[in-house]
């Protein structure tokens, strides 16, 4: 593993090409663990945030590493409802990071409670990748621990990092059904761009077509994909090929 830096890129797109040789869900969660056990994340949770009625929160949960006590009594006393973090994963579309003592002395006992309990168990600041997919599937990536160090320049690389590793987790979880996206040549070609990180008016020079063009293309992508950002865009695109780097 390479010390955290410009290097650190490098492991993530090594663990992006290995995660087809994973078979399990487990495997995938002792890959993620090592890229980000560095900074001192080392909980980490893949989960849905939407219970259907009478679901228990441990039936969303696709795998963890959180202390089973906490697991256990966050399913009893259905903590989910109280959850400011698993509240903010499911209303942005964008990772962001937390701390729990900002919670502390919330007027509202219920959250404090929660969020000194998660603390006592090691859950006391982390960073999340929501997930949202089609038909307002809500879902997460959680990463935490008791003291985290994330420089932010490496944030953008484990937000990538955490969609494909869900997806695999996702696929090795769930029945697959066959869902072919077709986009067209032109939007393979914007998609293209954007796994390079142009703008949309760097693209347009390119393709030699309007930044408002672009945006079109961009857009119905997203929608055929079933993705709410371009990082996800790029991850489901590259995932079924549909694109290549």
């Amino acid at each position: 593993m390479s010390q955290p830096g410009r290097e650190y890129s490098k492991d993530v797109f090594a663990f992006i090409e290995g995660l087809d040789e994973w078979k399990t869900a487990d495997d995938v969660l002792v890959a993620t663990e090592k890229l980000v056990a560095p900074f001192g994340l080392d909980l980490i949770l893949f989960t849905g945030l939407r219970l259907q009625k009478k679901q228990k929160f441990n039936e969303v949960v696709l795998t963890t590493r959180w202390p089973p006590e906490f697991l256990n009594l966050y399913v009893e006393r259905e903590f989910l409802r109280e959850d400011p973090i698993a509240r903010l994963g499911r209303q942005s579309a964008n990772p962001f990071s937390w701390k729990g003592e900002q919670y502390f002395q919330s007027h509202d006992r219920a959250t404090a409670n929660l969020m000194r309990i998660a603390a006592d168990f090691g859950i006391a600041e982390g960073f999340v990748v929501p997930i949202h997919g089609p038909g307002g599937y809500e879902a997460c990536v959680s990463m935490s621990g008791r003291k985290v160090g994330l420089p932010p320049h490496l944030k953008p690389g484990l937000h990538l990092m955490a969609i494909y590793a869900f997806n695999r987790i996702w696929s090795l979880s769930t029945p697959t059904f066959a869902r072919e996206v077709r986009l067209t040549n032109r939007e393979r070609e914007v998609l293209t761009w954007v796994a390079h990180g142009k703008s949309a008016w760097e693209i347009g020079e390119i393709l030699a077509i309007a930044k408002r063009t672009v945006d079109e293309h961009a857009q119905t992508a997203f929608h055929k994909l079933g993705a709410v950002n371009r990082t996800q865009a790029v991850a489901f695109a590259l995932r079924d090929r549909l694109i290549s780097l």
